[in-house]
């Protein structure tokens, strides 16, 4: 049996976390496999959402994917949101809001959360998020042990600043750092 593999990529703007597109209606869709050579059996750990971008690890080892996806994981997620984000919004952020999840009530974890100034610096967007003409925006650092279905997304909306980019920057140890959209790295191990 070869050995596993392992990737860290920038998942870019308007990608699945996926490497098959499983949807009838819409077929035209960006997938993971279109950024590298993939052995077969390679899947995310996690996922990203279409419009979310940054950091995805991926792997052949299905033991190291339930590893990382695991409560004991952090990942970090940066999200410009509309307006200025408030030292309200944040400790609510920390101490934990109900949201719902696929139609029923969710109570999140305690997670940290900071205001980001100045702004982190990521390549401009390929579509456009939206400009100043509209009021301002903020940057919040989120971190979180889990991971439900858009859960940062709907975590700032629920205390009143709608996410406009998101941007997954640390799971664990591993950075994205200066890593440029679609790039793909290929390492041994993740270290987790």
């Amino acid at each position: 049996m070869p050995p596993h593999r392992h990737f860290i990529i920038h998942k870019p703007y308007g990608y699945l976390s996926q490497f098959v597109n499983n949807q009838r209606r819409r077929r035209n869709k960006k997938l993971l496999g279109e950024l590298g050579d993939f052995p077969e059996g390679t899947m995310s750990i996690g996922r990203l959402d279409e419009n979310s971008e940054g950091l995805l690890l991926l792997t052949t080892d299905g033991k190291v994917s339930e590893a990382v996806r695991s409560k004991k994981v952090e990942k970090e997620y940066y999200a410009q949101v509309d307006g200025e984000i408030t030292t309200e919004a944040i400790a609510l952020l920390q101490t934990g809001l109900e949201i719902g999840i696929h139609g029923k009530k969710y109570q999140t974890l305690p997670c940290t959360s900071k205001a980001l100034t100045p702004a982190p610096k990521f390549e401009v967007c390929t579509r456009p998020v939206r400009d100043d003409r509209h009021g301002p925006t903020s940057w919040v650092s989120i971190t979180l042990t889990e991971g439900k279905y858009r859960q940062v997304r709907k975590m700032t909306a629920a205390v009143g600043f709608p996410t406009l980019r998101l941007f997954r920057v640390r799971i664990a140890h591993i950075h994205l750092s200066t890593m440029r959209a679609g790039e793909v790295i290929e390492v041994a191990d993740f270290g987790i």
